[in-house]
């Protein structure tokens, strides 16, 4: 019975070990529709309803996306990553054949009930519909086509460098943006340390926005954040004691 035991907890280490290095697994595909806004630099998409504000600086670029209600969770699916393909069966005046294109959500598109799902209420409930920054949604759609049918899947978030934390806020206030996660992209939960307290649980406030009513002035900071995939990662001192708020910190940590 001892040697089975040894055999299964081994196992275990082995399967979490696998887990772990596999990363975030891509789903299956869903249909959806596609819009797009911004402009054809995608200068009208900055800010948004996650809060990563200058997606530029922020290093999401022009392949972004406003997700519908159906998609966005109220916020929960900010930073999640997004395989589109144009569905050139359904149609071949619209789509370019055989092309996709890879997005981050961060931005809400919100519904619109005075006009029907099927002719511009396109964010409406139920719809899972994405309203793409242009530059990304030309990439698989004809400009006078406007909307096109697609199919959809998440896929895990590729990212440069490590994931930033930006301290905005005041006294007994820490609002962190949490931005450039990579893996689910997206964020279940998130944990503050300073260095002379323990770990104290942070909430959502909006969007990639989490916060934290301690005080906190003085001390060096550490957030422990797990992903929607049920990854945590440990970012131990990555804010020095000396911070001020409006700082950003990058770290060397990332998911995958």
């Amino acid at each position: 019975m001892a040697a089975m035991a040894k055999l299964i907890s081994a196992l275990a280490i082995l399967l979490s070990v696998f887990t772990y290095v596999n990363g975030f697994t891509s789903s299956g595909f869903t249909r959806g529709h596609a819009t797009f806004y911004g402009g054809s630099d995608a200068s009208g998409t900055m800010g948004g309803a996650c809060g990563y504000g200058n997606l530029y600086s922020a290093g999401y670029g022009t392949r972004t996306a406003a997700l519908s209600t159906a998609l966005f969770n109220d916020g929960g699916s900010c930073g999640q990553c997004y395989r589109i393909i144009c569905d050139y069966a359904s149609d071949s005046k619209w789509c370019i054949k055989g092309a996709s294109v890879t997005i981050t959500a961060t931005n809400f598109c919100p519904p619109n009930y005075d006009l029907p799902s099927n002719n511009g209420g396109w964010c409406n409930p139920p719809l899972q519909h994405f309203d793409m920054a242009q530059p990304a949604w030309e990439k698989i759609g004809i400009y006078k086509g406007g909307i096109v049918p697609v199919l959809f899947q998440r896929v895990p978030c590729k990212k440069h460098g490590g994931v930033r934390f930006a301290i905005n806020g005041r006294d007994y206030f820490e609002l962190v943006l949490i931005s450039n996660v990579g893996g689910a992209g997206s964020i279940k939960s998130a944990y503050i340390k300073g260095s002379k307290t323990g770990w104290m649980a942070m909430s959502r406030n909006w969007g990639a926005n989490w916060q934290s009513n301690a005080y906190l002035n003085g001390q060096s900071l550490s957030f422990k954040v797990t992903t929607t995939d049920g990854v945590t990662k440990l970012f131990t001192n990555i804010v020095p004691s000396s911070w001020k708020f409006g700082q950003t910190f990058s770290s060397l940590v990332q998911f995958s």
